[in-house]
């Protein structure tokens, strides 16, 4: 336990250029900008002010998130998808959830344990180029239309992505019902008319 709590510690405390350094390297290593913020647990305005370097911008306010010691253990994913099933529960009255939409790539873990609570469907939405939180369902897994969905990520920083997914949502005809995210870094509680409940909220003050 010692050494996880260490691990841990050891990435929360990097200094902004040991945070510019791995952003460039995962840059180099085909990364989009969003996929190097679900690995930094950062914004993506921060990210591309680390990979732009300092030119003169202020760094944007941020919060990082470290959910590590959740991550390594699969019990302990469930159990926040328990917890999040809970609240998708409560908040939409029991009526069911025929689908729950995990967004790529840290989002999936717990849109499938939420999925497997609540008895629906679970789909995928998957990072594809282009601006930023710009994403597509895949096909192989449940579908959204003509289905009331639940959308699950991890983190919330500027609500792009989350956004996006219900826009790609609502274009594929499902009716996106909630939005829950381990982490809500933002004062907001819906966005795009759909209800957005945080299992946490983290805010600079």
């Amino acid at each position: 336990m010692a050494q996880e709590q260490q691990e841990e510690a050891s990435p929360m405390t990097m200094s902004i250029e040991e945070l510019r350094e791995i952003a460039t390297r995962l840059r180099t290593e085909g990364l989009n900008s969003q996929q190097i913020a679900d690995e930094l647990s950062l914004s993506q305005d921060t990210v591309s002010w680390l990979l732009a370097g300092n030119q003169g911008r202020e760094a944007p306010t941020d919060v990082r998130i470290g959910w590590r010691t959740i991550g390594v253990k699969p019990e302990r994913i469930e159990a926040i998808g328990d917890i999040m099933a809970d609240v998708t529960a409560e908040e939409t009255g029991h009526d069911p959830i025929d689908t729950v939409v995990g967004i790529s790539i840290n989002g999936i873990v717990f849109a499938q344990e939420t999925a497997k609570n609540l008895g629906a469907e679970v789909a995928i939405l998957r990072n594809i180029e282009g601006g930023p939180g710009q994403g597509a369902l895949s096909d192989k897994y449940g579908r959204v239309s003509g289905k009331r969905v639940a959308i699950i990520d991890d983190v919330l920083s500027s609500g792009v992505t989350m956004s996006r997914t219900i826009e790609a949502v609502r274009h594929a005809g499902g009716t996106p019902v909630l939005a829950v995210v381990l982490v809500n870094k933002t004062m907001r509680n819906e966005i795009d008319n759909v209800p957005l409940r945080g299992i946490i909220r983290a805010v600079p003050v």
